[in-house]
């Protein structure tokens, strides 16, 4: 069975010290053991993942520079994707906060440096993903047909932050403005479970990826939703480095999924997110 992971970052010695030494999440990993990471070369990596039958990896890039004084890690993502465009996909993390300049940027990244679609983060931009200052990025999202990933499930200890901004009800808003606009709801929209998985199910234009929470407490909706409701909707997504893929690709084989469903969340549904 190939398998797309929607959720991927290369375990580079950068990748690692990025998550140690980060503005925003500095709190959070001092908390969690990382002695496990071990780094390696981007090749390495790459044929690491291939012998698990991984056929693509969506990396997503973050920019909130505007407000957590911390440098857009969009310039690795691209390198990634040049160095490797038949496995990577680069999504631009874009600050709504920018204005047009941001849109220029994305505009740029998609047409001339192979990037495949926008990330946003409302959580870490402080404001909620139906605020104004987004619309242009959905606008031209729309007008470029990419689709947008929406971080959601608010990481611990990052100050200044506040979890109703990522609550993905407002995804709601934007999926009924913007019907064009291919939208996923990352990290399942933690702890929000149920609704999240309605976000999902009602909107035809919304997908979901749940990216560790499946292990958090009520993580179980998730599986019980993907046999039920979102089968056609949920897509496979590892958060590797953070937790490693292959953990995690045993983990959905362990679900108890039925093979059609299993398969869809493997692969078919981001196939067709991505237009594959």
């Amino acid at each position: 069975m190939q398998i797309i992971d929607f959720r991927f970052r290369p375990n580079t010695q950068a990748t690692i010290d990025g998550f140690t030494n980060s503005t925003m999440f500095k709190g959070m990993f001092a908390k969690i053991d990382l002695t496990h990471l071990v780094a390696q070369e981007v090749p390495e990596v790459v044929e690491m993942i291939k012998k698990h039958s991984v056929v693509k990896a969506v990396i997503t890039g973050r920019d909130c520079s505007t407000t957590y004084d911390a440098a857009a890690n969009n310039g690795g993502v691209i390198s990634f994707v040049k160095a490797f465009p038949d496995i990577f996909l680069g999504f631009m993390g874009v600050d709504p906060h920018k204005g047009m300049p941001g849109i220029y940027e994305l505009t740029r990244q998609i047409t001339e440096e192979g990037m495949h679609g926008a990330a946003i983060d409302p959580y870490l931009a402080k404001i909620f993903v139906n605020d104004a200052k987004y619309y242009p990025i959905y606008a031209k999202c729309c007008e470029l047909n990419i689709p947008i990933v929406v971080s959601t499930g608010p990481g611990t200890l990052v100050p200044g932050a506040v979890m109703e901004h990522a609550a993905p009800r407002y995804i709601d808003y934007v999926a009924r403005d913007f019907p064009e606009l291919k939208i996923i709801i990352s990290h399942g929209g933690y702890p929000w479970v149920e609704e999240a998985i309605m976000v999902t199910e009602r909107n035809e234009n919304v997908y979901m990826e749940l990216s560790e929470y499946e292990r958090h407490p009520g993580g179980e909706s998730y599986v019980k939703a993907a046999i039920n409701l979102i089968g056609d909707k949920l897509l496979f997504a590892s958060a590797h480095p953070g937790a490693d893929f292959r953990d995690a690709i045993a983990m959905y084989k362990n679900f108890g999924l039925p093979d059609d469903v299993l398969e869809a969340v493997m692969f078919k549904n981001a196939q067709k997110v991505l237009g594959l």
